[in-house]
């Protein structure tokens, strides 16, 4: 069967381009279909009436790209005489290397034509998934290892790397801040996943286009858009979703308002988590559960045809979320984050000039707030410990784009970042009701700043396509009370890329980059003076940029039936810091450790994705990661390097709107261990054991109703993924359903 797409194209003197888009089986309009000028960054999405409109198309690319999820992409002519065009879309199970990404070069371009590697999780898998969390959407992704710490936790592995080694990004802008620590942590899980469009995972470094920490690769997280309209409409949504044995109960309520110069979305959502009950054997794992309240706005407003302000808001807390390793492991009565807090606003401006020097400028301001409070009371003692951090972030971030010739696309920008952290400790006698202060994990009013320049280029040839770019970027951190009069570092980096994709033939492309990387040493290195995991930290101030050098190289196939992405790299390391035991010493019973530029190490490895259309209903799948790391200077294995994993699918979607989708997904055993695995306790003596977990998901989608349930862990395995602190969910169901209008 063919879904067709009619596009009526004007083109004006003023070369003005609109057009709209319909299911030619059932003549409803297809919103948030991309609309992009072929060889440039302009580009729109249409609007809820299927409708969309480009200002000032310069003569030079006549060329639309039309991509939607479940079509395949198309190239379509633009009639210079102003002739309507009519184009029909085939339908498409297969969607590897058909996606259209923005995180690569912070502007949307065709994946499959670029020598970088990004996987893509579209709203319609979210949609039919219902993730519990975002790092949990993750789950099975190419090149990417998900942690749980905790329940409540969830930090994505890029290419072996997580925590400061991973840049986290929530509509472009930084999620990570001054504060964020090496290994794991849980700040991806504060995104509420129903208010996500999109997750692109660029897996490779990505520090010219984005900063610091950028180094095993890019997590950037696109919440909902809402789009303008024609006539004024108000929409909205109901989403509810219930887990087996009392493990979830989530509920969302969305509502916007749309106009062609005004369009609103906004949604309010509340999550109750029970306690986890893992496989067979090892039942449910208490205390695990918590309990979550978010809330989010975006607003567009068309200030003029070629002129679009955002602002958006973002909040979510999360109370009473246990540490399940610490409370069951190191006698500790309780431990908990509580709360957890992330908030967000921004406001964006974007302005077109169709000039071939200045074809638009995008302008965003940014502010984030997340607050971490920490408690916790060892059993048989009275003191109960009360922590709270909070770092502040304000961000500035200018980006223009041009287009000096017909084959040379640049982005060139402009970003800047100020954190600002407050933290504080209280001692508890509760018994006596007597408080002491004192210092808390990092000095109170820390602060560090970045500001950066950075250049990118794109030169688009008959069938090769050269990418390459350069960022300078500036730190100053600053640690008052680590030593008299406090503390100052201004680390400086300059890196670069290069890379090349070319066409054997239109549907085969091999590629190739090379790509250096750093990571600046942050308030978290220089000043942390506690109980962090298994250790007692204390600060050091004499520490450098981390540095890597990726290369990598690989073939990408897109073909009607058939699409496969194969690649290998090697990542070396240097100046890493990492941790240092400071002989036999020990403070509050954890051995003392210290951070330094110590080691020299490479992570390299292979990555491959297949997607094969058996027919134009049914898909198999597949993917795997293969990750070998050694830490040179100690002469043994990188710590928490993930286990060969990956996964196997198979799905069918019915014309009538319903889904079945079985998944086998799997990981190898993990027996390569540094001293600082083999010190771990949330690390089985020996290492961590393979494990295979099978999931069958389904469901039903008719015009305003969407039904999704899924069964887990049909085979009840017990596992874990490795390094983490609670094991992996049990055999169980969950069902959810949504209901637009």
């Amino acid at each position: 069967m063919l879904l067709a797409t009619v596009i009526s194209v004007a083109v004006a003197q003023a070369q003005t381009i609109t057009g709209v888009v319909r299911d030619a089986t059932t003549e409803e309009p297809i919103a948030d279909v991309t609309v992009q000028l072929r060889g440039t960054g302009r580009g729109t999405r249409t609007d809820a009436a299927g409708g969309f409109g480009l200002e000032r198309v310069p003569k030079t690319t006549p060329v639309l790209r039309i991509t939607s999820v479940g079509y395949e992409p198309l190239d379509v002519p633009v009639d210079p005489n102003g002739q309507p065009v009519a184009v029909r879309l085939k339908p498409s199970v297969v969607q590897l290397n058909g996606q259209t990404v923005t995180t690569a070069q912070r502007t949307e371009t065709a994946d499959f034509d670029r020598p970088e590697v990004t996987s893509v999780l579209s709203s319609r898998a979210l949609r039919q998934r219902a993730p519990r969390t975002v790092p949990e959407a993750l789950f099975g992704t190419t090149g990417v290892f998900v942690q749980k710490t905790n329940h409540g936790g969830g930090s994505p592995f890029v290419r072996g790397l997580t925590g400061q080694q991973t840049l986290l990004l929530v509509d472009g802008i930084r999620l990570n801040n001054g504060t964020f620590r090496s290994g794991p942590n849980q700040y991806l899980n504060t995104i509420d996943p129903q208010s996500v469009a999109q997750i692109e995972v660029v897996r490779s470094t990505g520090s010219v286009a984005h900063g610091s920490d950028a180094i095993g690769g890019v997590v950037n997280v696109l919440t909902k858009t809402p789009q303008f309209a024609d006539a004024p409409a108000v929409s909205g949504s109901a989403f509810a979703k219930v887990a087996s044995q009392g493990m979830e109960y989530s509920g969302r309520m969305e509502l916007g308002y749309s106009s062609r110069s005004v369009a609103i979305g906004g949604g309010l959502a509340y999550r109750k988590f029970g306690d986890l009950v893992a496989g067979q054997g090892l039942g449910r794992l208490n205390p695990t559960g918590y309990s979550q309240l978010s809330g989010d706005v975006k607003a567009r407003f068309r200030l003029s045809e070629r002129t679009i302000a955002t602002v958006a808001y973002q909040d979510l807390r999360q109370d009473s979320v246990p540490l399940y390793h610490r409370v069951r492991l190191e006698n500790y009565r309780y431990a908990q984050f509580d709360p957890q807090r992330r908030q967000l606003a921004y406001a964006r401006l974007e302005r077109s000039f169709a000039h071939q020097f200045l074809e638009s400028v995008q302008l965003t301001a940014s502010w984030q707030q997340q607050s971490e409070g920490r408690q916790s009371r060892r059993n048989n003692n009275p003191t109960a410990v009360l922590e709270n951090d909070q770092t502040q972030t304000t961000g500035l971030t200018l980006l223009a784009l041009a287009q000096p010739a017909s084959f040379w696309r640049m982005q060139t920008g402009i970003d800047w970042y100020a954190d600002r952290v407050r933290s504080r400790r209280e001692d508890l006698n509760t018994q006596t009701g007597a408080v002491v202060a004192k210092r808390g994990l990092y000095p109170d009013r820390a602060s560090m700043n970045s500001l950066a320049v950075f250049s990118l280029h794109t030169l688009t040839f008959d069938r090769l396509t050269v990418t390459g770019g350069a960022r300078y970027q500036a730190n100053a951190v600053t640690v008052p009370e680590v030593q008299p009069g406090g503390a100052t570092i201004r680390p400086s980096a300059l890196v670069g890329n290069m890379g090349a994709s070319y066409a054997i033939w239109p549907a085969l492309r091999v590629f190739g980059s090379v790509q250096s990387a750093f990571r600046s040493p942050n308030i978290d290195d220089l000043g942390t003076l506690g109980i962090v995991d298994f250790r007692y930290e204390v600060p050091n101030t004499n520490l450098r940029p981390e540095r890597s050098l990726n290369t990598e190289a690989g073939i990408k196939l897109r073909h009607k039936q058939l699409a496969f992405t194969v690649l290998g790299y090697h990542n070396r390391l240097t100046d890493f810091i990492s941790r240092v035991r400071q002989g036999n010493d020990s403070l509050q019973g954890y051995p003392v450790y210290l951070k330094q530029n110590s080691a020299k190490s490479f992570i390299r490895g292979l990555e491959g994705d297949i997607e094969y259309g058996i027919s134009s209903r049914w898909l198999a799948y597949a993917g795997a990661s293969y990750t070998y790391g050694q830490n040179v200077t100690a002469n043994e294995p990188f710590r928490r390097i993930p286990p060969l994993n990956g996964r196997v699918g198979l799905s069918y979607t019915a014309s009538s709107g319903w889904w079945l989708r079985g998944e086998w997904v799997w990981a190898g055993a993990q027996t390569r261990l540094a001293k600082g695995d083999q010190d771990d306790n949330r690390i089985a003596k020996g290492g961590t054991p393979g494990w295979q977990v099978l999931n069958l998901n389904g469901g039903y989608r008719w015009r305003w109703l969407t039904l999704s349930a899924e069964l887990q862990n049909l085979t009840n395995e017990a596992y874990r993924t490795h390094g983490s602190g609670v094991d992996g969910v049990g055999r169980s169901a969950w069902v959810s359903v949504l209901v637009n209008w």
